[in-house]
């Protein structure tokens, strides 16, 4: 008996040419960062989509992907607020690293004069 197997190739590239995007730098490095690999040293952003049955249904994934990526790097990182420690705080941690110190100074060599 033989196993149905089927003929045709569903899978689809979706290739895009990201300097023809005239994306602005910051974008183009968060842009180059997302993609990873997905991205040719000659600028091209290469998604390949083969989770659907149907060549169409694989089209449309890999174009709202593109879609996506690109959207994601017009995004702005949020900004990481500095942590601001108070005075006793600043101490209790000198304090700690002192102890520390001291813990780890007395595992020395023990001399018997």
């Amino acid at each position: 008996m033989c196993a149905t197997v089927t003929n045709m190739a569903t899978a689809v590239q979706v290739r895009l040419d990201v300097y023809a995007l005239r994306l602005s730098p910051p974008v183009f490095a968060r842009l180059k960062v997302l993609a990873g690999s997905r991205m040719t040293s000659r600028g091209e952003l290469v998604l390949t989509a083969r989770r659907f049955r149907t060549q169409e249904a694989n089209r449309a994934d890999a174009r709202e992907r593109l879609a996506a990526l690109i959207e994601d790097a017009h995004k702005l990182p949020e900004q990481r607020a500095k942590s601001r420690v108070n005075r006793i705080g600043k101490e209790q941690r000198l304090k700690g690293k002192k102890l520390r110190g001291a813990v780890k100074a007395g595992r020395g060599k023990v001399s018997y004069d």
